[in-house]
């Protein structure tokens, strides 16, 4: 396989009343309409975090907007944005949204576009969330049953990365719980056109 530039990403920062955003913005791509994509579906991303928050007319409300990169090789781009704003109550609230592009498309993929079609994934993704629960000793409110077939996800360490929102299933004090699934466990379920398919692949 050919070697494929990463995307070059520099944060940008954006500011408005008791906000302060680092929005990340790509470029160093082959194709302008993939860079262009790419750029459009994170400002939408941003835009959505930042009404999902409502509103910041308490006097002691304040923002802010950052983001991680997780995977950026093999024409694959996954990161998360978070956004906390403290809005009044107990404590604020950070949420995430992560995005897992192909940089010479700009596609975005879902998570069921990441697997074959017909392929029980959310079965296999919850059967291996259910073990990491019970192995890693993880408290939750109900008993866990399953994702969600659009489950929040990213990709890392050629990993595909399940999460959860806080309060979602466990207390606000442990965090986003996060369930690291090795993608060679998935191997033949996963789209081999697919981000996961190019993670797979041994060189």
């Amino acid at each position: 396989m050919a070697f494929q530039f990463p995307a070059i990403v520099q944060p940008s920062r954006v500011t408005f009343p008791k906000a302060e955003l680092w929005v990340p913005v790509v470029s160093g791509l082959h194709h302008a309409a993939a860079r262009n994509a790419i750029n459009n579906k994170i400002r939408q991303t941003e835009r959505e975090l930042v009404h999902n928050q409502g509103s910041l007319m308490d006097p002691r409300a304040e923002m802010q907007g950052y983001f991680e990169v997780k995977t950026n090789e093999r024409n694959v781009f996954s990161l998360s944005l978070f956004n906390y704003a403290y809005t009044g109550g107990a404590h604020g609230l950070t949420l995430q949204e992560s995005l897992t592009f192909d940089t010479g498309t700009g596609k975005s993929y879902s998570l069921a576009e990441l697997f074959r079609p017909g392929s029980d994934y959310v079965k296999r993704l919850s059967d291996a969330v259910k073990l990491q629960l019970a192995s890693r000793q993880i408290e939750t409110f109900e008993p866990f049953k399953s994702i969600r077939p659009d489950q929040p996800y990213y990709v890392a360490d050629r990993s595909l990365v399940l999460y959860f929102a806080l309060y979602e299933i466990t207390p606000y004090a442990f965090g986003f719980p996060y369930f690291p699934i090795s993608v060679y466990e998935l191997s033949d379920i996963i789209n081999p056109n697919g981000p996961l398919g190019r993670m797979d692949m041994n060189n």
